[in-house]
């Protein structure tokens, strides 16, 4: 399974979007406000269950992470480049 299709599952099971498939989330969609729709809450969720999977460390720095969180593509990019174990 590819980290993009696994994070899209990870999104809506751990925000328990239940009206949203997988296949409704685009690559490069915005996760965020457009797109997605997703909260400031729902970025704390999110954040908690990708540290819990993929043992990922997030910046302190709110705009980097802001850069990571904007689509699956850009978390799938930063989970391949800093997966740690």
């Amino acid at each position: 399974m590819s980290i993009e299709k696994d994070l899209k599952e990870l999104i809506i099971n751990s925000l328990e979007l239940e009206d949203i498939k997988p296949e409704d989330i685009k690559d490069d969609e915005p996760l965020f406000i457009d797109g997605l729709g997703l909260d400031s809450i729902d970025a704390l969720e999110l954040g908690m269950a990708l540290k819990k999977k993929y043992n990922l460390e997030m910046s302190s720095d709110k705009d980097e992470n802001k850069q990571y969180f904007y689509s699956v593509k850009t978390l799938a990019d930063y989970i391949r480049s800093n997966t740690v174990g």
